[in-house]
């Protein structure tokens, strides 16, 4: 401890002094061994009322030209000390390691690792990639457009002109506070993946071959196989010469793809407002073999998407950006297919609520340890 009657030789042996305090510092860190031992160390050397330099503080930097001439020896001293004390926590943090290590509770390297589950595609992820791999094989690329569309890409240039009636049948939401729009240029959200259809030819002239994954929305839930949100997958081919026949080729490949080289497929007349001729499209039952069961309801069929030439008065909207959609010179097809319905199918689901749930239980039982993605 620093008494007054060393602060009278400071002028002479201060070198001395400082040299005694940090050796007495050194020899005492050395020998700490426990955290009791390094509070008590703390509390000898930089405890506030009693401390070691405090002591030194008091007694020796009294005047003004004392504390320029020493400040800097009393700051080394200050730092030496906390640094003895931080080197001896680090200590006393490995030697507990080393402890712990000696007890068998450190972590053996050489053992097997936990093993990390693995993750898989969500179903209707799983149905839509294949189905646009069927396409793509076909030679169509993929499109995409947004989920927030204008009443006149969603209807009107799919010639479902104001007050059709088959708009009723495509009720959605549409996004408040547009009364001050004109009717086409109001805000909603997609009913189809079509308007990008009618975005794609305003872009790109003929020949055209794309195919339109997509979310959609409308107000349907009336049943089990009914969502208000679900996703399509449409097509668009346009060129010179294309026939209905080519429809019906394209589609019966893209279902024994899908389904299996024995599954054949029947086109019903229909009506929608974007094709003509159009026509609904069964393939034989899968569950029976078209022999007839509870899910084909005995028909051995099984009604799965729409189709139909492109309507002239479709082109007629195109023309408008694209003159190369004249329908006295080229022709299409397109076509439509929700995505949950043909995964119910090829999974054998029978409530559409199941894939989004969230059910691990249920989802689990499509490949995968702890969980499916996408």
């Amino acid at each position: 401890m620093m008494t007054n009657d060393g602060a009278n030789n400071v002028g002479t042996n201060v070198d001395q002094e400082f040299a005694r305090l940090e050796a007495e510092a050194r020899a005492g860190a050395a020998s700490l061994a426990s955290a009791e031992a390094i509070e008590e160390f703390r509390l000898e050397w930089l405890g506030r009322r009693q401390g070691r330099l405090k002591q030194v503080s008091e007694a020796w930097l009294k005047s003004a030209d004392e504390k320029r001439a020493l400040g800097q020896r009393f700051n080394a001293l200050k730092t030496l000390v906390e640094g003895l004390l931080e080197a001896a926590a680090t200590r006393g943090q490995e030697t507990r390691w080393s402890d712990e290590a000696l007890r068998g509770e450190r972590l053996d390297v050489t053992l097997p690792g936990t093993q990390r589950l693995t993750g898989a595609e969500h179903p209707i992820t799983r149905t839509m990639n294949e189905l646009i791999a069927i396409f793509a094989g076909l030679g169509y690329s993929v499109g995409v457009g947004p989920e927030v569309e204008t009443d006149y890409y969603n209807f009107e240039s799919m010639n479902f002109p104001p007050g059709h009636p088959a708009r009723d049948t495509q009720d959605t939401l549409v996004i408040a506070g547009q009364e001050r729009r004109s009717l086409r240029d109001r805000l909603l959200l997609r009913t189809h993946t079509s308007p990008v259809q009618m975005r794609t030819m305003e872009r790109v002239g003929p020949p055209v071959r794309i195919v339109i994954p997509g979310k959609v929305h409308r107000n349907d839930a009336a049943d089990a196989t009914h969502s208000p949100v679900f996703h399509q997958v449409e097509g668009l081919c346009v060129d010179a010469n294309i026939t209905f026949s080519d429809l019906k080729g394209t589609l019966d490949h893209a279902m024994k793809a899908l389904f299996g080289s024995s599954v054949k497929t029947r086109f019903f007349p229909s009506f929608f407002p974007f094709t003509e001729p159009s026509a609904d499209v069964q393939i034989s039952c899968i569950f029976c073999v078209g022999k007839g069961c509870r899910r084909c309801k005995q028909s051995g069929w099984i009604e799965l998407l729409g189709c139909g030439m492109v309507d002239p008065a479709v082109f007629g909207f195109a023309a408008e950006k694209q003159p190369g959609y004249d329908a006295r010179k080229i022709s299409g097809f397109a076509f439509g297919m929700g995505v949950e319905r043909i995964a119910m199918m090829k999974y054998g689901v029978s409530e559409i609520g199941q894939f989004y749930s969230g059910d691990m239980r249920f989802l689990e039982g499509f490949g995968g340890g702890s969980g499916l993605a996408g």
